[in-house]
């Protein structure tokens, strides 16, 4: 018997300088518009390329004492929590970094080739200060929050659709994606885990709740001084990342933690990838530069035992023959 059709509504908008997508089921109807509303106005207190920001004022003040909204002290907190669940993997100070690969304007307006852009900002994520809703960042550092924006959004508004009284929602934010309650088929959430040179999904997963993120090297490319550069930074060398690895997706509890292993798992390479989620209950997937697929042991509970293929030329070979 087919599973039951739940009355659900949807929505795909551009936001946090990505595609999202909002399903909601039950609920009253204006749920649609409050979400994307929360969703604006979360990227509009935490964009680093909108000027009015209190990331922007942050990264203008470091070195003071910088009084911030609820929301951007969580960010901020979260985003010290990350560097330290990931040993350093992700650090939020890697702003000059990014700058110095290039990465200055919004992706959506980025040209593909770039000459040189400076910055004098240094690491710091150590000494950032965050005491109630007053947010320090030590002197000559700068604040991105990068993934882990998205990550957080998602958490926050899909917590705040479902006390609206919405029976089940999901909320991605640029494959930042967190589900709850009910599905529009009355089961499990299921959701395509996609590799940009390819149309097939590499895998189905099912999730009662819980949330899912992909990092990878494969979007967000441009060309800088002649030589080709990604978003993805490694914070051990501040460089964008050389790692074997083209993309890690992660299923986790919360969006925010799915998003920074994500990227933590990507930056360790293949040899040792999953170490830093051994005995975690976190479930990844990687896909390295020669195509080869790998998954932690716990991975296939989401996609109902279902074998995965082992390389992304086994996917080709399902599209070829679909």
């Amino acid at each position: 018997m087919a599973a039951e059709l739940n009355a659900a509504v949807e929505r795909r908008f551009r936001a946090m300088g990505s595609d999202a997508h909002l399903i909601i089921v039950g609920g009253p109807d204006h749920l649609l518009d409050d979400a994307e509303r929360r969703i604006d106005q979360l990227e509009r207190r935490w964009s680093r390329f909108i000027e009015t920001s209190e990331i922007c004022e942050l990264n203008r003040h470091a070195g003071d004492d910088v009084e911030v909204s609820a929301e951007t002290a969580l960010l901020v907190a979260r985003a010290i929590e990350a560097w330290r669940l990931t040993g350093g993997g992700f650090d939020p100070t890697v702003l000059g970094d990014v700058l110095r690969a290039g990465y200055d304007v919004s992706f959506d307006v980025m040209p593909d080739d770039k000459t040189t852009a400076g910055s004098n900002l240094l690491t710091g994520c150590t000494d950032i200060e965050v005491t109630g809703h007053s947010v320090r960042l030590p002197a000559g550092t700068g604040f991105d929050p990068g993934g882990i924006g998205k990550g957080l959004a998602a958490d926050i508004v899909i917590g705040e659709i479902l006390a609206a009284g919405a029976a089940g929602a999901c909320v991605n934010l640029g494959g930042d994606l967190r589900v709850a309650g009910e599905s529009p088929q009355g089961d499990v959430w299921t959701i395509a885990i996609e590799h940009p040179a390819i149309v097939e999904p590499v895998a189905l997963v099912g999730l009662h709740q819980g949330a899912i993120a992909t990092s990878t090297t494969l979007r967000r490319r441009w060309n800088l001084d002649g030589q080709a550069r990604h978003h993805l930074i490694d914070p051990a060398t501040g460089q964008p990342s050389d790692s074997d690895l083209e993309l890690c997706t992660v299923i986790a509890g919360e969006a925010w933690i799915a998003e920074v292993l994500a990227k933590a798992v990507l930056l360790r390479g293949s040899k040792r990838a999953f170490d830093i989620i051994d005995g975690s209950g976190v479930q990844a997937l990687t896909i390295d530069s020669v195509g080869t697929i790998r998954i932690t042991p716990g991975f296939q509970q989401f996609t109902g035992a279902v074998p995965l293929p082992t390389d992304i030329d086994q996917v080709r070979g399902i599209e070829t023959r679909s």
